[in-house]
C-alpha cells in the first residue's frame, strides 16, 4: 500500500506549473501526503503505567516491547516507509543503576527474541546513535541483527538507542571538519545537504510526524536536524498502552494538518487540487 496519492502529470496544466515554481524538488509530493512516509514516537510512560498498577519499573518496559510490537505491525500494514523509536537516549544513562542495566538487557533480548519475526516480514532493522558505549556482547547483537535484516525492502525501523539529537548534529559536523581539515572539501561546501549527507538516516526521508506518549509536550532531544518541519502530536497515552487505534488517530491528525512550509495556505491548496 502506498503512503502517496499517485497524481497524473501534464506539462500544460497551469497548476502543476504553480507547484514547481512554489516548491523546489519533491516537496510538492510531501504536501499532498495523506500519510506520512516517515514517523518518529518518543515512547514515554513505561515507568509510570507500571507504578500506576503497584509495580516495579522494569514491568512497564516489558509492556512496552509489546507495543513496540504494535507500532512496528501497523506502520508496515499502511505502507509507511519508516518508524524511528526512541528507545534509549544518552540522558537515560542518569537513570538508577539497575535500571539501566535492566534496560540494556531487555535491549539485548528483544533483539534476539524479534530478530526472526522483523525478518520475516521485511523489516529492515537500523540502530542509531552512539552504540560505543554498550558492551561487547549487545554490540555484537546490533551487528548481527542490522546484517540479517539489512536486504529487506518493507518497513525501516530505525531505532535510537544512546541517542541525541545534538550528538547527531555534532559528529556530523566533526565529520564535514575533518574533510575540511585534510583538504578533501573546503569551507563554502559545508551546506545543509553535505552536513544532511552525514547525519543519522541521511538516506530516509525526514520525518513527517512525530508522536510524543505520556503527556508530556516536549521533544527531548530527539532527531531534532530531520524533524524539522515534522507534525508533533503529543498524547496523554502511557507507552504499554498506544495500540493500533491510537497510532490510526495520531495519523488522522496528521492527515488532517495542512502542512505549509513557509507558503500561504491558499498556496497549498492549489498544490494540493493539482
Amino acid at each position: 500500500m502506498s503512503s502517496t496519492v499517485e497524481f497524473e502529470s501534464d506539462p500544460n496544466n497551469e497548476s502543476e506549473q504553480v507547484a514547481s515554481q512554489l516548491l523546489p524538488g519533491q516537496l510538492s509530493d510531501v504536501v499532498k501526503q495523506s500519510l506520512p512516509k516517515h514517523v518518529a514516537i518518543i515512547m514515554d510512560g513505561n515507568g509510570r503505567w507500571a507504578q500506576l498498577q503497584g509495580k516495579a519499573r522494569v514491568f512497564g518496559h516489558k509492556a512496552g516491547v509489546k507495543a513496540v510490537r504494535r507500532a512496528v505491525s501497523t506502520a508496515s500494514q499502511l505502507g509507511i516507509e519508516s518508524l524511528t523509536l526512541f528507545a534509549f537516549s544518552s540522558e537515560n544513562w542518569r537513570r538508577p543503576d539497575k535500571e539501566v542495566s535492566l534496560l540494556m538487557e531487555l535491549f539485548f533480548t528483544v533483539l534476539q527474541r524479534e530478530l526472526k519475526l522483523l525478518d520475516k516480514n521485511q523489516v529492515k532493522l537500523n540502530i542509531i546513535g552512539d552504540t560505543s558505549r554498550f558492551s561487547a556482547r549487545l554490540q555484537q547483537q546490533i551487528a548481527t541483527a542490522q546484517e540479517k535484516t539489512a536486504a529487506n525492502t518493507g518497513l525501516i525501523l530505525n531505532v535510537a538507542a544512546n541517542y541525541g539529537g545534538r550528538w547527531d548534529i555534532l559528529q556530523a559536523a566533526q565529520k564535514l571538519a575533518e574533510k575540511v581539515a585534510t583538504g578533501e572539501i573546503n569551507s563554502s561546501q559545508m551546506t545543509e545537504d553535505a552536513l544532511n549527507a552525514h547525519l543519522c538516516m541521511h538516506n530516509q526521508s525526514e520525518v513527517d510526524l512525530m508522536i510524543r506518549t505520556g503527556g508530556d509536550y516536549r521533544i527531548s532531544n530527539f532527531v531534532l536536524w530531520q524533524a524539522a518541519y515534522a507534525e508533533l502530536v503529543f498524547t496523554d497515552t502511557l507507552w504499554p498502552d498506544f495500540d493500533e487505534q491510537a497510532f490510526r488517530d495520531a495519523l488522522a491528525i496528521f492527515a488532517g494538518r495542512q502542512r505549509r512550509f513557509g507558503l500561504t495556505g491558499s498556496q497549498i491548496e492549489q498544490i494540493r487540487a493539482i
